[in-house]
């Protein structure tokens, strides 16, 4: 029998392109298990949680491709083998016990490991880029200029609490501290009291 496991980063992701190749490789659509919003580095995955509890010996596990960590893939073809499942990997199906299958197995989590890291390292030198051309700015702040000033102003004048102001302003108080913080008064309010 054929099981069949999928997973995007992202919930917005759509998971169409992998079910179909699952499909045109013969997984049929109710033995396909997915993750949503998980990465490959956690290891909690209901879905392919439900996968393996799916498989029996005998039977595949198909991915349409390989994890991008090679511990991880390692530790799933293991649980595999012990189980007596074979994986199959975009259609090539990979015999763990064999010194070949092996091989071919560890090349490819090989590869993908790198290409990760590739991803990984062209991501950070981007952010470097963009950061020195002051794209990269960080996480803007919930109140405008003028509004943090009308906040602190009101801060003190002493006559609302920092949930009151909280409320006003549609922040959480840990904004209006911060706000005050940043304009230089003390975070303790004669209002809170």
């Amino acid at each position: 029998m054929l099981v069949g496991y999928a997973r995007c980063l992202t919930e917005d992701q759509d998971l169409t392109a992998q079910r179909n190749a699952l499909e045109a490789l013969g997984v049929t659509p109710d033995r396909i298990y997915v993750d949503h919003g998980l990465t490959g580095t956690n290891r909690a995955r209901p879905g392919l949680r439900e996968a393996l509890a799916a498989c029996h010996a005998g039977d595949t596990l198909v991915v349409t491709k390989l994890a991008r960590s090679l511990t991880d893939a390692r530790d799933i073809v293991e649980e595999l083998t012990a189980a007596e499942v074979k994986p199959n990997i975009g259609g090539s199906v990979h015999d763990p016990t064999d010194p070949v299958g092996q091989l071919l197995f560890n090349v490819l989590a090989m590869i993908a490991e790198f290409e990760s890291d590739l991803i990984r390292l062209r991501t950070r030198e981007g952010m470097k880029v963009a950061k020195a051309k002051g794209r990269l700015r960080g996480k803007q702040l919930k109140l405008k200029p003028a509004q943090e000033a009308h906040l602190v102003e009101l801060w003190r004048g002493g006559k609302h609490t920092s949930a009151e102001l909280a409320d006003l302003f549609n922040v959480g108080r840990s904004t209006v501290y911060r706000a005050v913080k940043r304009a230089g008064e003390p975070e303790s309010s004669p209002s809170d009291d």
